[in-house]
């Protein structure tokens, strides 16, 4: 797959811009879902591999679908991640260009496919730039940024950036960067965010047991349809008048599915949801209103609920990181092309590293100037201006020079001061 691709070493020609196109082509036709990912990383190892870059397969305590890729410079240094997210969303895509989807239902809805191409692009331009490095760059593969599954281990809901990070990927590492395509902006922009950058996205699911019975003898049964009516109701009411109005806050339900009949009393009832904040304490109080809400509600009606949650990180950007991040940016984007962005509650794993380690997470443009009407991610026909793909790339190459640079010189003013006092 995907033999041909040569990447010329010298640093920015016309075929890396060429050959980044035809890389996020492929990963777009052919799209995996969560940590089943087998064929998307092996691509990507195959390339790296190719490159003469330390390669590192099967990553991740839980699940080891993660690829990273280790690239040292020639003198010892500090230690900079790059992280893209490669998987793809369960919709199914309604754009008819020649690189759409392959696979029923499932597509590239939130630009994984650019973000795996932009680093596998910074991958190769660094690789050939190695003499002159000193440090360590890492490139991290992430699977399963989009959800969380049981781990065959213990039963926690992992995602992909948990599996790999409790496997020991953050170990040695100094600074941590990714990017996230974005569609509210032109492509020639990036939009960064000074501190708190994306919500805390949690995941909840809750089933209720009753007893079911016979419409006609409801005294003999316990529903749990109307557990569940009445959770919702209850839940909503928590957050309208129990959660400060000021705040950004959201609480909602995704899929309720029940009984097997029209004519009896459904035994058990299963709802599903997100609640977002971009406060801690606060994810905290909606967390535990939920398994309180839902316990008593069940009890009060003579059943039981069964609650699982997976609970959000807030994104907060680190203020050092985010100045590198702009002094790079104004070399690709111009300090014009740079935007400073509020809040918004969609979530991202990322978050678990930045919540260890300092980092920032920035946001590219992918909507062309002269586009008419855009089409959000998420959406069946989210598609990108695949120019912003050379500039992804060079956006990492760019950071990542500085942020070992940068790092070098904190830790020898620190060494110096230390010596003088």
């Amino acid at each position: 797959m995907l033999d041909h691709l040569s990447f010329a070493t010298h640093a920015w020609t016309d075929t890396l811009e060429s050959d980044l196109s035809r890389i996020r082509r492929h990963l777009h036709r052919y799209p995996e879902l969560m940590f089943d990912v087998d064929q998307t990383m092996s691509l990507i190892a195959g390339l790296l591999r190719k490159w003469d870059i330390e390669l590192h397969e099967q990553v991740g305590r839980h699940f080891h679908k993660g690829v990273i890729g280790i690239l040292r410079g020639s003198q010892p240094g500090p230690v900079v991640l790059l992280r893209a997210d490669v998987d793809a969303l369960p919709i199914h895509e309604q754009n008819t260009a020649a690189y759409a989807s392959t696979r029923e239902g499932i597509m590239h809805a939130c630009g994984h496919d650019a973000h795996t191409a932009m680093l596998l692009g910074a991958a190769r331009v660094l690789a050939a730039e190695r003499e002159q490095l000193y440090g360590t760059i890492i490139f991290a593969f992430q699977p399963a940024e989009e959800g969380a599954q049981p781990s065959p281990l213990d039963g926690r809901l992992i995602s992909g950036g948990r599996d790999l990070i409790e496997d020991g990927l953050l170990e040695h590492v100094d600074q941590v960067f990714a990017l996230h395509v974005w569609p509210q902006l032109e492509t020639g922009q990036l939009g960064i965010h000074n501190d708190v950058a994306m919500a805390a996205s949690s995941h909840f699911t809750i089933t209720f047991h009753g007893t079911p019975g016979h419409h006609s003898t409801p005294h003999l049964a316990s529903d749990s349809i109307m557990m569940a009516a009445r959770f919702i109701n209850d839940i909503k009411l928590f957050m309208a008048t129990q959660i400060d109005p000021l705040e950004a806050n959201v609480l909602s339900f995704g899929t309720l599915h029940a009984g097997t009949v029209k004519n009896a009393i459904a035994g058990k009832s299963e709802l599903t949801g997100t609640f977002r904040s971009l406060h801690p304490q606060t994810v905290e109080r909606i967390t535990s209103a939920i398994q309180l809400y839902a316990e008593q509600i069940a009890a009060q009606h003579g059943g039981t609920a069964e609650i699982v949650q997976r609970t959000g990180t807030v994104l907060r950007n680190d203020p050092i990181v985010v100045e590198q991040v702009k002094a790079a940016a104004a070399e690709v984007f111009g300090l014009s092309g740079i935007q400073p962005l509020e809040p918004v509650l969609a979530g991202e794993d990322f978050a678990l590293y930045t919540q260890q380690r300092p980092g920032a997470f920035a946001f590219i443009g992918c909507r062309a100037p002269e586009q008419q009407e855009v089409y959000p991610l998420h959406h069946p026909r989210f598609d990108i201006d695949e120019n912003v793909l050379l500039l992804g790339t060079r956006l990492h190459v760019q950071f990542a020079r500085r942020a070992l640079s940068s790092i070098s010189g904190q830790r020898k003013d620190e060494s110096d001061a230390s010596f003088r006092a």
